[in-house]
């Protein structure tokens, strides 16, 4: 008997990168042997993704870390899968060279990518009990909202980390390289999650037996980098394979694999401040598959 798996992820190199071992892209089948389980592909951006795993609609989804505890009782973060900023990550933008705390007591409004980001919760955190106005905006028109004077400063995700200079603007601060400087430890971003009742519904053991398809698929895209890359590409939103293979190398690494000690521990401390700030609601446990 097969069994249909959706699988959800952003519409973003890194995230093609990883899953499309797992999917017939070409005709030709799945690249790597799925067994019982045949995996749909769905691509939305992340903060519709977050929206929707509120729904329970996909079977594994990737949601932002700082969403997390809003959805715990609905799914398990995968220990594989994961996009943790190893010192860097997303960028405070403008169109001035200014500090961030100049930036900070001038009081803008800030573009931000979605209220349930990871993005929006560490620049919480950063700007602690100072006064804070944001409004979300698609994460593909930050950087022209804020070159175009709608918006005082923004948060770019993705590409945009790479290409923000191409819009006439200049880097504030990075939050990744900030998280790293408070903590000593990267910056968690993006987690994948599996459904709690998988069990349940595709019989015991089914979970074990998609997270370790789901480690298969990122190990195999990993070997096979240049037909990656090329189908990576496609998500790239005008940025060259040269350009993509440096945005992937940043988000598909040994954090990827799995989070291990030091990455559970970011994850602990990251929601641990969030909440202290009222960013998000507090979470004792953390169920990593």
């Amino acid at each position: 008997m097969t069994h249909a798996i959706t699988l959800a992820h952003s519409p973003d190199p890194d995230d093609a990168f990883m899953w499309w071992p797992l999917a017939d892209i070409d005709g030709s089948g799945p690249a790597i042997d799925t067994g019982e389980f045949k995996f749909e592909l769905v691509m939305k951006d992340i903060e519709t993704l977050n929206a929707e795993s509120e729904q329970s609609l996909y079977d594994v989804t990737a949601i932002s870390i700082a969403h997390y505890p809003a959805v715990a009782h609905l799914y398990h973060l995968t220990a594989c899968g994961a996009s943790l900023g190893d010192g860097y990550g997303p960028k405070v933008v403008s169109k001035e060279k200014v500090t961030m705390d100049v930036l900070i007591d001038s009081n803008p409004t800030f573009a931000v990518p979605g209220e349930r980001t990871s993005a929006l919760a560490t620049l919480r955190i950063l700007v602690g009990d100072r006064p804070l106005r944001w409004r979300s905006v698609d994460f593909t028109e930050i950087m022209n909202e804020v070159g175009n004077g709608n918006f005082g400063a923004g948060v770019v995700i993705h590409e945009g980390q790479l290409t923000y200079e191409e819009h006439g603007l200049f880097e504030v601060c990075d939050l990744g390289a900030w998280w790293m400087q408070r903590t000593g430890l990267p910056l968690p971003l993006g987690g994948n999650t599996i459904k709690t009742d998988v069990d349940e519904r595709f019989g015991i053991g089914a979970t074990d037996k998609i997270t370790s398809l789901l480690l298969q698929s990122i190990e195999y895209a990993m070997d096979h980098r240049e037909k990656s890359l090329l189908w990576a590409a496609k998500w790239g939103r005008g940025i060259d394979v040269e350009c993509t293979d440096e945005f992937v190398e940043m988000y598909v690494n040994k954090w990827t694999l799995d989070f291990k000690d030091r990455g559970r521990e970011a994850v602990y401390r990251f929601l641990s401040d969030a909440a202290k700030v009222g960013a998000l609601q507090e979470i004792e446990t953390i169920t990593f598959v």
